[in-house]
């Protein structure tokens, strides 16, 4: 019957930048200098709700290729059009097949039930209606925006995550993000044991302009992150994003030295971090949810940031994730590019979840 459709994608390597789109090219939203103030301001509003659109299509497309994983060929299991406990059997596998986990499921699925049996849904639009309100209540609570504060200068943001997870891509995002923002960053190359890994991030300061602080391979992450807020601290710096090592986060030497750069920071900056921003492959599923765990209890995450979603057909990890440790969900990555990257919108998600692309929409 084709009861679950799941695609199946490969993404690339998370943290290599993306060869197919220089972050630094003018995007969407930059307004010539020959507009009046008032035709820039409208410009930038009109670009900026146009980007969003854009977005929330890509996503669409790259969550839900053809029909919906959760929806597709649910209405041939409407005896005579009545929702029953078939159907809801039904959604409560394809919701824990797609990561959502047991208790969150069960969360879901009490809900509809009783509604069922109040007699409130009686047929599929309903049943979806109340399924997107179940997740809305759940994802709209975690659905909550970075806000850099100014009277922190520099406003620091320490990036975790395990290797592979996409912490320096998501690192470069932010600094082409921030940049267009108008705001003066700094990035410090605190992963010195991966191979690599400094001069990746040197290539997204590159092309975001952004200066990079960084030692060589295997120096001491602290020292690097050190000096990087120093740097920044002397130069004015709006926002400083350090990047750390990625080992597996049931390695105990890891998380120590995650606590140790936390440390050093507070001797610069008692408030320092401002930020610890987990990074999470979305399509590693209910490992994702572990690693979250374990950085929380280890460094106090404080916003999450899902990356690889076009890498899974199903999504759900990031309902059990927001159920589970009601972290805030800051953004989302649909693939590799610049453009692939923004702020996480509930309603948008699960719309992403539940319904299949519109037509004409990228594919």
């Amino acid at each position: 019957m084709g009861l679950f459709k799941f695609r199946s994608k490969k993404t690339g390597e998370a943290d290599q930048p993306a060869d197919t789109e220089d972050p630094t090219e003018t995007t969407e939203g930059e307004v010539g200098s020959t507009s009046s103030l008032a035709d820039a301001t409208l410009t930038a509003e009109e670009a900026s709700a146009s980007k969003q659109m854009g977005f929330i299509a890509r996503m669409r497309a790259k969550l839900n290729r053809g029909d919906s994983w959760l929806t597709y060929d649910l209405a041939n299991l409407l005896p005579g059009g009545r929702i029953d406990d078939t159907v809801l059997d039904e959604l409560e596998t394809r919701l824990i097949a797609a990561d959502v986990g047991i208790e969150t499921t069960e969360k879901i699925l009490g809900s509809l039930r009783g509604r069922v049996q109040r007699k409130e849904l009686d047929d599929l639009a309903a049943l979806l209606a109340a399924l997107r309100s179940a997740m809305l209540e759940i994802l709209q609570p975690v659905a909550q925006p970075l806000v850099i504060d100014a009277a922190h200068k520099p406003f620091v943001i320490l990036v975790v995550g395990v290797n592979g997870s996409g912490k320096t891509t998501t690192i470069g995002k932010l600094a082409h993000r921030f940049n267009a923002e108008g705001r003066k960053v700094l990035l410090a190359a605190g992963d010195t044991f991966r191979a690599a890994a400094i001069e990746q991030l040197q290539v997204w300061g590159e092309r975001n302009n952004v200066p990079v602080i960084a030692q060589g391979a295997g120096a001491d992450p602290a020292a690097v992150t050190f000096d990087a807020l120093q740097s920044a601290q002397a130069r004015g710096t709006d926002v400083l994003i350090a990047d750390t090592a990625g080992r597996l986060h049931t390695q105990s030497n890891l998380m120590a030295e995650l606590k140790k750069v936390r440390r050093v920071l507070t001797r610069l900056d008692p408030t320092a971090p401002h930020e610890v921003l987990l990074v999470l492959d979305g399509s590693q599923g209910q490992n994702a949810l572990a690693q979250a765990q374990q950085f929380q209890q280890a460094v106090g995450v404080t916003g999450l940031v899902m990356t690889k979603l076009d890498g899974t057909a199903k999504g759900g990890i990031v309902l059990a994730i927001a159920d589970t440790l009601k972290l805030p969900i800051r953004y989302i990555g649909i693939g590799e590019t610049a453009a692939d990257f923004d702020v996480f919108d509930a309603g948008a998600f699960v719309d992403a979840v539940l319904s299949p692309p519109r037509a004409g929409g990228v594919e």
